[in-house]
């Protein structure tokens, strides 16, 4: 059993995985403010809830776009589970073919999501990850990847339209009765929900234009389940596909972690 832990600029999702097994997933918050030993509490007492024994774990894998805290949550993993995490950048082996202008801007989360996504989909293939931004991987039938597109996220667009206006209100992300809405909230929950799935939809229908043909759509990330359901392309929801991702690189890693 491995520990994976992905950072993220709003959350981390952390979780064990035993062979082919997720044994659980979970998301804390991610906090710049946090120590090393407040991070190493935190991961303790996810593993206690799960009836995790810290020496169960064999190894473990990190992988961040939040460079600030890298290291902390790192060192307080290390701490937790004895050993060394290995770290998904530069000289980490994923097996990726990436064929963007520069490849170092591939970020590490869009790189393990292309990972896990080619394993269990299959190519073409694009990954939506909803998380503080809305991205989209694409992987030709080559199996490369060749690019993909960056949004802002559902809560970051959801805050700048409240943050810029004086009378719209925060809301919750269930569904309105009606696409039509027939007051402000349910208005600004039928803009939001079905408006970003139909952005999704509709850049689903121009991959698949661009690549000249049908491609397997999988979404991930923290805001995907309010979405997916609502879109029109056949998208697979896996919200831990990142999981999967980070431990096939620890397993094409670990002979030298």
């Amino acid at each position: 059993m491995i520990l994976a832990i992905d950072i993220g600029n709003t959350n981390i999702a952390i979780g064990c995985i035993d062979g082919e097994r997720i044994a659980f997933k979970e998301r804390l918050y991610s906090d710049l403010k946090k120590t090393e030993l407040e991070y190493a509490i935190s991961f303790k007492t996810v593993l206690e809830i799960y009836g995790i024994d810290s020496g169960e774990l064999k190894g473990g894998i990190v992988s961040s776009v939040v460079p600030p805290i890298t290291a902390t949550v790192r060192h307080a993993a290390e701490k937790i589970i004895g050993k060394k995490m290995l770290e998904v950048g530069p000289g980490v082996k994923t097996g990726l073919d990436i064929r963007i202008d520069n490849p170092a801007q591939l970020g590490p989360d869009l790189a393990v999501g292309a990972v896990a996504g080619i394993a269990e989909y299959g190519c073409p293939l694009a990954v939506v990850d909803m998380g503080t931004a809305t991205t989209i991987t694409v992987v030709n039938e080559k199996r490369q990847v060749t690019g993909g597109m960056i949004m802002p996220g559902v809560g970051v667009s959801l805050d700048s339209l409240i943050n810029r206006t004086s009378q719209l209100p925060k809301i919750s992300l269930e569904p309105p009765k009606r696409i039509i809405g027939s007051n402000t909230v349910d208005c600004m929950k039928s803009g939001v929900l079905y408006g970003t799935a139909v952005c999704i939809d509709g850049m689903i229908g121009r991959i698949r234009e661009e690549l000249g043909g049908a491609v397997s759509v999988v979404a991930t990330g923290g805001m995907a389940r309010y979405i997916i359901p609502h879109c029109r392309e056949k998208i697979v929801l896996d919200d831990a596909l990142l999981l999967k991702g980070l431990k096939i690189i620890y397993d094409r890693n670990r002979k030298g972690v």
